[in-house]
């Protein structure tokens, strides 16, 4: 299996989960997943964000509020496989969020109702599967409600009814007032079968540490699975000396995944953000070949 790093995007849209899982670990720390929304618009008008974010040198394209049982894209053109016909544009793997709602669970703020589509469900695992998703994020918005037992729960199910790579883990609190990462709910998931362990990146949440993100990193990697730190607190849209801190740590931390959110205008973070990380953890010579590829190799 080649490195993601180098692979072209014919190469990329024919991986299934588990290809796309070793062609991440080959890559050695130098994966770039971009999120966006699909709920504010576009940054530039008719080009979709993803095709944005990969121009810019993002290697996975992660789609933030996306109903799977109505999958509107902005700025995608009109057509009945709107995830096929974005992995065509963008030439990156395609996954979407997915959110394990406790309706049970005591808010620290007002909840934030979500549609069905958005939730992560037996039925939404199965449609997915159907729409070619090559990768789902169970995860939580601000203010939704998701807790770590839910995604526990939800990792079992998606191992049942969907065949690609499944994230999971926190990026922020979410609305509940429990840890948003600590090992043994990361043993947790890696017991119930997630393929990629999610965590705040160090300096994004209060009192998360490199040392902390270190630990669970070596716990994940004996593991066999794979670990992704996320900005998923706005800092996306800091200067280029914030990204470069938060990529420099999580690279000494050894995770195999940096994830970028989407707050910037038009639900994609700074497109020179996205760069600025790229060039960060692979220097120009790698940031560039991903920036120049042709979705049509």
């Amino acid at each position: 299996m080649k490195r993601l790093l180098s692979c072209q995007a014919s190469e990329i849209l024919a991986m299934n989960g588990q290809e796309l899982k070793q062609a991440i670990l080959a890559s050695e720390g130098r994966t770039i997943l971009t999120e966006t929304t699909v709920m504010n618009g576009c940054l530039l008008g008719s080009v979709t964000n993803a095709e944005v974010a990969s121009a810019f040198g993002s290697d996975m394209i992660l789609l933030n509020g996306f109903d799977c049982f109505n999958p509107v894209i902005p700025g995608l053109p009109e057509t009945d496989e709107p995830i096929k016909l974005l992995r065509e544009l963008s030439g990156r793997p395609i996954g979407a969020n997915l959110e394990p709602v406790d309706d049970n669970v005591e808010m620290m703020s007002d909840k934030v109702e979500i549609a069905e589509g958005r939730k992560a469900t037996v039925a939404t695992f199965k449609e997915a599967e159907k729409l070619g998703l090559q990768f789902i994020c169970l995860t939580g918005n601000p203010g939704t409600g998701v807790t770590n037992k839910m995604i526990t729960k939800a990792i079992r199910e998606a191992k049942e009814n969907y065949s690609g790579l499944i994230i999971a883990g926190k990026m922020h609190a979410a609305g509940v007032d429990e840890p948003v990462v600590d090992i043994p709910t990361i043993k947790e998931f890696i017991a119930a079968g997630a393929d990629v362990i999610l965590m705040p990146a160090a300096g994004t949440v209060p009192g998360l540490q490199e040392s902390e993100i270190t630990e669970a990193c070596k716990i994940i990697k004996d593991a066999g699975c794979l670990s992704l730190t996320a900005i998923g607190t706005s800092q996306e849209t800091s200067d280029k000396a914030t990204i470069r801190e938060l990529a420099l740590s999580a690279k000494r931390s050894g995770v195999d995944i940096q994830h970028i959110g989407d707050a910037g205008w038009g639900g994609l973070a700074l497109p020179e953000n996205i760069m600025e990380m790229s060039i960060v953890i692979r220097g120009v010579r790698h940031t560039y070949f991903k920036m120049a590829q042709s979705a049509k190799r």
